[in-house]
């Protein structure tokens, strides 16, 4: 039997499978954006292929597949969702417009205010009120709620979104609206904020109740497409959809919660940090996914990835936890370009999959990092994608030489600047995702995969002092094989807004419990395996404005101590971000949150590599390190484990490779990874 994981790329689609032996085989896909089951579909069938079955045979034979797509992330960035209206209570059809009343560059007089997903004319005001306490003060008015039903379906919407004031407190309106728009607009998509994010502050959830409702219709025709096919072709399980918060879901509850998979795709490639730090025996890891199109960096910390609820997509607002992950527009496709003042810029503009880097052949021009690294000597124009793909070395330097010409420089020297630009803008976004979480990233080890990372992150490491870089086997996949390692998961959050000191244990215990039951039940439907709780809460000083979450996994439940615990708990969790505590200050508890998570039989791991003499590399080529170097080039695939390779070297694999520099130092481990030491006291420039 086979788990098969699917990750949707800007550039390639990765499919993976994993066998019950543990045993890993991999394929990819052109991504085909305008629609991308084609691609997955492809994927699939490449990858049966490389087991020597047939596509029907494959998926007859899959157990399980989680997909993580990025769907739902395209249609907010291409701004090309679905047409919403919004039902709200009257007289606040603006807040999604004014937002928080802050400009996200607040010096900046001349910045445009952003453009809402719903036009004005699409926000309509029902008359109906609950108070803070959800005690109904205006009773929900049908001759308003059908007129707004009216004036919508006037305006041919795909979608609507309902969010009343504090319908966290009690859904009946929302849910007696959803009946309503439901006879009247029976083929609409219908998004309720007590639903999708039921708590506290009014901004937020409009605007993720909202971001849902534009996302939902688009991937739920993609999902059932997928389905569908999936279904053509043989398969009769059940199809899993990876969340933003890292576990997976089934395709219904995906589509029920869309604004959830925004970042599906990057989730994965945090999961497959955790599997890999757990394999690895390393703590405090900083996965570093660099693909064709954009970079993705996280922290797992003590063994675990952390999460965030204050996540801008697309300068849209998603309340909703998800892992804490910063996007670069820092790929392989990522385009250089020179400024009218001389200055190199790479990215965020990319190439994408359609035409892609010039050296693809597929009319692509423009001068992109992996023209650079091409023409730099890293990349293997006859072996790429394991033989399948020739790159086009002239292509490469012809598009390299338009950045050359713009700078007066020499072709070698562009390419070069480009290789160096784009990794300090990627050093940069890991300085940014650690320092400013209150971690030191010197304490961490880098964790380099997707397809272009290899090349990079040895002179990443370099620029932020950290001596230990990881790189896997499937590093092209591992976003894809990490899938295959994450459990269902649903969340479940209570608003309870109050001092600290005004609780007492039990009534803590009896709202906690409350949500683990909810939990379990929804969990239920899926599931009946073994189940295992997450226990967090989002807190703050009685005078602050903004609250931070608190994992509560290490208090103790039963303690008669309990509530002394958890304040500790957020004591030292505010001075672990802000480097401060005030534990003179009453504590305020805001969400209750609990993630409920249905524990899935662990991914098997692959048997060891064998230990033997140490393999020759199979040719020799120039590579330019600030001057060029006669490199060894070895192949991974037959490396055993214990062999060393000294820098500068180059080791690939079918679908990845990794760049060693001088003083680099690396180990083949038991998995066939590669475990390498980074020496500070080397520098590319010291050529001898």
């Amino acid at each position: 039997m086979y788990r098969i994981g699917i990750d949707v790329g800007g550039t390639f689609t990765d499919v993976v499978a994993i066998e019950s032996t543990g045993r890993v085989t991999l394929a990819k896909a052109q991504s085909t954006p305008q629609d991308q089951s084609i691609g997955v579909i492809d994927g699939l069938t490449r990858l049966a292929e490389r087991l020597g079955l047939s596509l029907t045979a494959l998926l007859q034979q899959a157990e399980r597949i989680v997909h993580g797509t990025t769907v739902a992330t395209n249609a907010l960035l291409e701004q090309k969702g679905a047409r919403v209206g919004l039902l709200t209570t009257e007289g606040h059809r603006d807040v999604l417009e004014m937002r928080e009343g802050l400009k996200p560059e607040r010096y900046n007089l001349r910045l445009a205010p952003p453009a809402p997903l719903v036009p004005r004319h699409l926000r309509i005001g029902v008359r109906e009120r609950l108070d803070a306490e959800g005690t109904i003060r205006i009773p929900l008015n049908r001759r308003s709620l059908n007129r707004a039903i009216a004036d919508l379906k006037a305006a041919d919407v795909d979608s609507v979104a309902v969010c009343y004031l504090h319908s966290y407190r009690d859904p009946s309106h929302e849910q007696a609206t959803r009946d309503a728009i439901a006879k009247a607009l029976p083929d609409a998509y219908v998004s309720l904020s007590a639903e999708v994010l039921p708590q506290i502050k009014e901004f937020e959830r409009v605007s993720t109740t909202v971001v849902n409702a534009y996302v939902g219709p688009i991937l739920e025709r993609y999902l059932t497409r997928l389905a569908d096919r999936l279904t053509d072709a043989g398969y009769e399980g059940t199809l899993l959809i990876i969340l933003s918060h890292g576990g997976v879901t089934p395709v219904a509850e995906a589509v029920r919660l869309a604004a959830g998979t925004v970042l599906s795709g990057p989730a994965g490639g945090v999961g497959g940090g955790r599997h890999s730090a757990r394999m690895m025996s390393v703590q405090n890891l900083s996965p570093f996914d660099m693909g064709g199109t954009s970079s993705d960096i996280s922290l797992i910390v003590g063994g675990e990835p952390t999460l965030s609820s204050n996540r801008t997509v697309a300068n849209e607002r998603v309340a909703l936890p998800s892992l804490d992950i910063v996007t670069l527009g820092a790929g392989g496709g990522s385009i250089a370009r020179v400024d009218p003042g001389g200055v190199l810029h790479v990215g965020p503009q990319s190439a994408g999959a359609d035409p892609g880097p010039a050296c693809y052949g597929q009319g692509g021009t423009d001068p992109t990092v992996t023209d650079a690294n091409l023409v730099l000597g890293y990349l293997d124009a006859d072996n790429f994608l394991g033989g399948r793909q020739r790159l086009d070395v002239a292509a490469s330097k012809s598009a390299v030489n338009k950045v050359a010409s713009a700078l007066g420089v020499e072709e070698i020297t562009a390419a070069s600047g480009i290789h160096q630009v784009v990794n300090t803008n990627m050093a940069e976004g890991i300085r940014l995702i650690s320092v400013r979480r209150g971690v030191d990233p010197r304490k961490f080890a880098l964790l380099s995969f997707g397809g272009a990372a290899g090349l990079h992150v040895t002179d990443l490491a370099r620029q932020l002092e950290i001596g230990r870089v990881i790189a896997p086997r499937v590093a092209s996949v591992l976003s894809a094989w990490g899938m295959l390692a994450s459990d269902l998961r649903f969340e479940v959050t209570r608003t309870h807004v109050g001092d600290m000191g005004a609780l007492n244990a039990d009534g803590l215990r009896d709202l906690y419990a409350e949500m683990e039951s909810e939990g379990r039940q929804r969990l239920a439907e899926w599931f009946d395996g073994p189940v295992r709780l997450q226990r967090l809460a989002d807190m703050r000083y009685g005078e602050q404005v903004f609250e931070i979450d608190v994992p509560l996994d290490a208090v103790d439940w039963d303690s008669d101590d309990l509530m002394n615990q958890v304040a500790a708990r957020f004591h030292a969790r505010h001075e672990e971000l802000f480097t401060y505590a005030l534990k003179d200050q009453e504590v305020v508890l805001v969400n209750a949150r609990i993630a409920v998570v249905g524990v899935l039989p662990e991914t098997p791991d692959e048997e060891p590599a064998p230990s033997g003499p140490p393999v020759a590399p199979k040719t020799n080529r120039q590579i330019y390190l600030n001057g060029w170097v006669d490199a060894p080039v070895f192949d991974l695939d037959i490396l055993p484990a214990g062999q060393v390779i000294e820098g500068p070297a180059v080791v690939e694999s079918e679908t990845t490779t990794a760049l060693l520099r001088h003083g680099d130092r690396a180990t083949v481990t038991p998995q066939r990874w590669l475990d390498i030491a980074i020496d500070f006291g080397s520098n590319t420039a010291d050529i001898e």
